[in-house]
C-alpha cells in the first residue's frame, strides 16, 4: 500500500475504539472522556476550587427539592416552541437547534437586547433561536434541511440574516459563525451520512457516548475541546445536550433510546457555574471573581474559562455521587408528568399540526440570556441547558422507577438559577465568554 492510500482497516479500528461504526460497536464500550478530562482540570486548577462541605450540603438540598418537584422527560415537548411530533422531522429540528445553540447573552438592557418576534410575542435567549427556526418553517424556508445549508446559492448570508432578523437594533450574536456551522454540517451530512442526521443516530447503536464521539469526530463545530496545561481536554457541551434533547423529546425511545444515557455529564455553560458559586460549592480566586463581577469578558479557551467549565462538571459529579451515597433509593425515584423546565438543551401537549411535521402552541413570553435556554421564569416546561437546555434521569416513562444522573441535576440547577434571577437574588453574575461552544 502506498503512503497516499487510505488504510480503511485502520480507520475502522480507530472508529471501533471510539465506540463508533454502527451495529458492530458495543454501546457500553464508548466513552466521551469528558468526565475524566474534567477531573484532570479540577486536579490542576488554580483559580477555581470546590468546597467539599458545601458540596455535600448542596447534594442534600438538591435531592430533597428534586424529589419534591418530580421531574419527568415528558416536559420537554410541553413548551409551545418545541416540536410535538415524534418523527424524523423533529430529529432534524433538534439537530438544527443544537447546531446553533450557543452564545445568546447580551450586554444590552432587557428591552434592547436581541429578540425574535413570533406570533405577537418577543423571545430572547435560547428561545429566540427556537422561535426563529419555527418562524422560518412557517415562512416555507427549509432551515432544517442539510441540503439547503450546503447550497450556497439558496442558503445565502442575506437569507440567514432574514431568518434571524431581530425585533430590536441588536443582531443575533455570532451570526457569521452560525452560518459556518450550517455550511459544515450540511456538507458532512450530505457527503457522509446520506443527507440525514438520523444516520448518525443509527451509527451510534443506541449509545449516547458513541453519538457524542461521532459528532465531535465528524463535525469540527461540535468539537468543544481546549488545551489545559499542555493536555487536550474535552467538554462537548452542545454534542451532549443534543443527545439529551433527543432522549427527552422521544421519552427514551425510538430516536431517543440510549442505553448509556448516564455517561452524559452536565452541560458546561454559563449558568451552572453561577449557581454552584451561589451554593458555595465553587470558590474563585480574587482576580477571577473580580473579572466576573465586573462582567468583563473571559477569553474562550483561557485557563479561567476552562477551569470554570470543567470544575463545574466535576462538581456536579461529586453532588451526584454524594446523593447516591446518602440515598441509595435515588436509583428508584418515582416521577410524574410534572414539568421539568430548562429552557438547553435543554424541552406533551396538543399543538396545531404543521406541514413539516412540527406542531405549534400559542407562545408565551420567555426571556433568557444564555444558550442553555434562558427562560424568564423557571419550571415552564423546557427540559436542557442549553441545551438548556429538563428531563428524567433514565429511559423510563413517567411513573416508572428512575435513577438520578448529572443531566437531571444540571436541569434542576439551571432552573433554580433562573428563578433566582427572576427574583433579583443573584449573588454573582454569570461569566461572559463569546464562543460557539455554549
Amino acid at each position: 500500500m502506498s503512503d497516499d492510500e487510505v488504510d480503511h482497516e485502520l480507520i475502522a479500528l480507530l472508529r471501533k475504539s471510539l465506540g463508533l461504526g454502527g451495529g458492530a460497536a458495543n454501546p457500553g464500550a464508548a466513552e466521551t472522556k469528558v468526565l475524566q478530562n474534567s477531573q484532570y482540570v479540577f486536579d490542576n486548577a488554580i483559580d477555581v476550587a470546590l468546597d467539599p462541605s458545601k458540596t455535600k450540603e448542596a447534594a442534600e438540598t438538591i435531592w430533597r427539592q428534586m424529589q419534591k418537584k418530580e421531574y419527568s422527560t415528558s416536559s420537554w415537548s410541553e413548551h409551545e416552541l418545541h416540536p410535538k411530533a415524534k418523527n424524523e422531522s423533529t430529529v432534524d429540528f433538534i439537530f438544527t437547534m443544537d447546531l446553533l445553540n450557543f452564545s445568546f447573552w447580551s450586554a444590552e438592557p432587557e428591552d434592547k437586547r436581541f429578540a425574535i418576534e413570533y406570533r405577537g410575542k418577543k423571545w430572547t435567549g435560547y428561545w429566540s433561536l427556537v422561535a426563529a427556526l419555527q418562524r422560518a418553517l412557517d415562512e416555507g424556508i427549509e432551515i432544517t434541511n442539510p441540503e439547503f445549508w450546503a447550497d450556497e446559492e439558496e442558503c445565502t448570508e442575506e437569507l440567514i440574516k432574514h431568518i434571524f432578523r431581530s425585533a430590536t437594533d441588536e443582531e443575533m450574536p455570532l451570526l457569521k459563525e452560525r452560518l459556518e456551522c450550517l455550511r459544515e454540517a450540511g456538507r458532512v451530512l450530505c457527503n457522509d451520512f446520506d443527507g440525514s442526521f438520523t444516520n448518525c443516530i443509527y451509527s451510534a447503536n443506541h449509545s449516547a457516548a458513541a453519538l457524542v464521539n461521532l459528532l465531535a469526530e465528524s463535525f469540527s463545530c461540535f468539537r468543544d475541546e481546549a488545551v489545559f496545561h499542555g493536555r487536550r481536554v474535552r467538554l462537548y457541551k452542545r454534542a451532549q445536550i443534543l443527545v439529551a434533547d433527543l432522549w427527552a423529546c422521544f421519552d427514551g425511545a425510538g430516536y431517543g433510546e440510549f442505553q448509556d444515557i448516564d455517561k452524559i455529564t452536565m452541560f458546561a455553560d454559563y449558568r451552572i457555574p453561577q449557581m454552584l458559586h451561589h451554593l458555595g460549592c465553587l470558590m474563585y480566586s480574587p482576580p477571577l471573581e473580580t473579572r466576573i463581577r465586573k462582567q468583563e469578558e473571559i477569553p474562550s479557551g483561557s485557563n479561567w474559562e476552562i477551569e470554570l467549565r470543567a470544575t463545574s462538571i466535576w462538581c456536579v459529579e461529586m453532588i451526584k455521587r454524594e446523593i447516591e451515597k446518602q440515598h441509595p433509593e435515588a436509583k428508584l425515584v418515582k416521577t410524574s408528568s410534572k414539568s421539568l423546565s430548562n429552557g438547553h438543551s435543554h424541552s406533551h401537549s396538543n399543538g396545531v399540526s404543521h406541514p413539516n411535521g412540527h406542531s405549534r402552541q400559542p407562545p408565551e413570553k420567555q426571556n433568557g440570556n444564555d444558550s442553555h435556554t434562558d427562560t424568564q421564569a423557571a419550571h415552564t416546561g423546557h427540559f436542557r441547558r442549553h441545551s438548556r437546555h429538563s428531563s428524567s434521569a433514565s429511559n423510563a416513562q413517567p411513573g416508572a422507577g428512575i435513577g438520578i444522573n448529572a443531566i437531571l441535576i444540571d436541569f434542576f440547577l439551571y432552573d433554580t438559577m433562573k428563578e433566582l434571577e427572576k427574583q433579583g437574588r443573584e449573588t454573582i453574575p454569570h461569566h461572559r465568554t463569546r464562543s460557539i461552544w455554549y
